[in-house]
């Protein structure tokens, strides 16, 4: 049994806290988006609930992070809480970003990749990456090789990926869509690339004892939905109920919304349950293992390898964790 079949859609991120507590107590996380109102602060605020000795939340803006911070502290106002200004389509505020927290000299424990924008019309970041692939892939590939170096032995990275991923594998040749844009096909190849970075990190990171993941949250209602029309959305559900597997399309299109305490619970899952010790890399939905609902393009380990060097090149780096 990979994880506790207690575990379920309906389970919270508060319940996945209590069940893993020894395992948040005294660690330090990292969280990107942050905001009120997602599930990002949902996943804060869980882990603030058993003790963690740091929570780094790392957000474009303090504006949309401090009540989240004010909500922590007014339930335990003893952990550390730091707000890390990040602009992930940024690569030069991702590498700020770093910066500000390898300068405070804090281990990291666990790194959640949460934060992502989607179906955006057409905009370039100021590097010139398209604008879905740059933010949900890039700035967090680049994010994370930079922590690296402040992660303990035994950590964990949680990539919050999508069932949006079967919309699209990597454009290789054309990862900007400069032969014409399809925002859900961008939005597709950006969440297949969370699915292959943790591929390559569950590989590259192996003899470090550093474990990733990638999941699928379910479908909730967050502000990542701004700018979702039923016009716009109308196709993408088309296309998904034509190529998505059935127990897909069932779970995401056809049950009703999570909350955002149930949200975060498969991340959580993801972060803390040691059972997936002995599932390093693996793809989890509703708080289980799911790689068999994982396409096929976001499986292989050359995929994997190639998008790493692409990525390299996009940042203008090399990275051997």
């Amino acid at each position: 049994m990979a994880t506790s079949r207690e575990l379920e859609w309906t389970t919270t991120g508060k319940e996945v806290v209590d069940a893993f507590a020894d395992y948040v107590k005294g660690r330090t996380f990292l969280i990107t988006g942050p905001s009120i109102g997602g599930i990002g602060e949902e996943t804060a605020y869980a882990l603030s609930l058993a003790q963690p000795t740091a929570l780094f939340l790392a957000g474009r803006n303090i504006s949309k992070v401090q009540p989240l911070i004010d909500r922590i502290h007014a339930t335990n106002p003893s952990i550390a809480v730091h707000f890390i200004q990040l602009a992930l389509d940024d690569i030069q505020s991702v590498r700020r970003a770093a910066a500000a927290i390898l300068a405070l000299n804090v281990p990291l424990d666990v790194i959640i990749n949460n934060a992502g924008i989607m179906f955006c019309p057409f905009a370039l970041t100021p590097q010139g990456i398209e604008s879905q692939f740059g933010t949900n892939h890039i700035g967090h590939f680049l994010l994370t090789n930079l922590l690296l170096p402040a992660m303990r032995q035994g950590g964990r990275i949680v990539n919050v990926s999508s069932s949006g991923h079967f919309f699209s594998g990597i454009r290789f040749t054309d990862p900007n869509f400069t032969k014409g844009y399809d925002f859900v096909d961008a939005y597709g190849q950006s969440k297949t690339a969370n699915i292959l970075h943790a591929l390559s990190l569950a590989e590259r990171l192996r003899d470090r004892n550093i474990k990733a993941y990638s999941v699928h949250p379910g479908s909730i209602s967050t502000g990542l939905q701004v700018h979702i029309t039923p016009e716009t959305v109308a196709p993408a559900i088309a296309r998904a109920k034509e190529t998505w597997p059935r127990e897909f399309v069932a779970t995401s299109l056809e049950r009703e919304r999570k909350t955002l305490e149930q949200g975060c619970s498969t991340t959580l899952v993801a972060a803390l349950d040691p059972a997936l010790d002995q599932h390093n890399g693996a793809f989890l939905y509703d708080c289980q293992l799911a790689n068999h609902l994982v396409a096929d393009h976001a499986k292989k380990l050359e995929d994997a390898e190639r998008l790493w060097k692409l990525s390299e090149e996009l940042v203008n780096g090399t990275f051997t964790p």
